[in-house]
C-alpha cells in the first residue's frame, strides 16, 4: 500500500508532468531530445503474461511523435525486487512507444538515492542505470518569483532542504507559500 508521502510526491508529477524532464535536465544534467509537448501516459506496463507490471507514473515527451518516455518511480525504501521490475517498466514502455525511454527515481532520502543509483546488470553487455533525484539533487528554490513559476519544484525544494539551515529553510518555505497563493484551492492543497 503506497504511503501518503509516496502519493504526495506522485501528485507533484501528475499535477505538472513537465517536472520530470525538468529534474532530468536541471538536477541530473541529462540531455533531452527536442520536444513540444509533455503529457501523462498510462503507467500500465503489463504484457500478455500473467504478471502485472505497473509503474508509478509515465511521462511522455512528444514532438509530433513520442521522443522520450520517462518512467517515474517514487522510492521511499530500498526494495531488492526493483532490480527486476524497473528494467521491465523501461523495456515495456520502449516497446510500446517505439522511442527511447528512461527511469527517473525520486526519493526523499539521500540513503535511498544512493541505493537506487546502483546500475542494474541485465546480463553481459547490458545494464539499466536509474536516473535518481534525492534531496541533494533538488534545486534550492528561495526566490519567490521562481517559486511562482514552478510551485511543484518549490514544494520539492521545501521537502528536500527545509530541515537544514534555518535561514535557508525559512526562505524556501516563504517562496513556496508565495507560489501557492495564486493557485486554485484544489491545487494549493496538493502543493
Amino acid at each position: 500500500m503506497p504511503s501518503q508521502l509516496h502519493e504526495m510526491l506522485l501528485l507533484l508529477f501528475r499535477n505538472r508532468p513537465a517536472l520530470a524532464p525538468e529534474l532530468l535536465k536541471e538536477a541530473l544534467h541529462v540531455p533531452l531530445p527536442a520536444y513540444s509537448e509533455v503529457r501523462l501516459e498510462s503507467a500500465e506496463l503489463s504484457d500478455v503474461v500473467p504478471t502485472e507490471y505497473r509503474a508509478d507514473l509515465v511521462v511522455l515527451l512528444v514532438d509530433g511523435k513520442p521522443v522520450l518516455g520517462i518512467v517515474v518511480e517514487v522510492q521511499l525504501a530500498a526494495d531488492p525486487q526493483k532490480c527486476f521490475s524497473w528494467p521491465v517498466y523501461v523495456a515495456g514502455l520502449r516497446a510500446r512507444l517505439k522511442c527511447p525511454c528512461c527511469l527517473l527515481v525520486v526519493t526523499a532520502s539521500d540513503k535511498i538515492a544512493e541505493w537506487a543509483r546502483e546500475p542494474i546488470v541485465l546480463g553481459p553487455g547490458g545494464e539499466l542505470i536509474p536516473l535518481v533525484v534525492g534531496p541533494l539533487g533538488v534545486p534550492v528554490i528561495a526566490d519567490p518569483d521562481r517559486a511562482k513559476q514552478d510551485p511543484e519544484l518549490a514544494v520539492l525544494s521545501v521537502m528536500a532542504h527545509g530541515r537544514g539551515d534555518v535561514e535557508t529553510a525559512v526562505q524556501i518555505a516563504l517562496s513556496a507559500l508565495a507560489a501557492s497563493v495564486p493557485l486554485d484551492e484544489d491545487t494549493r492543497v496538493l502543493t
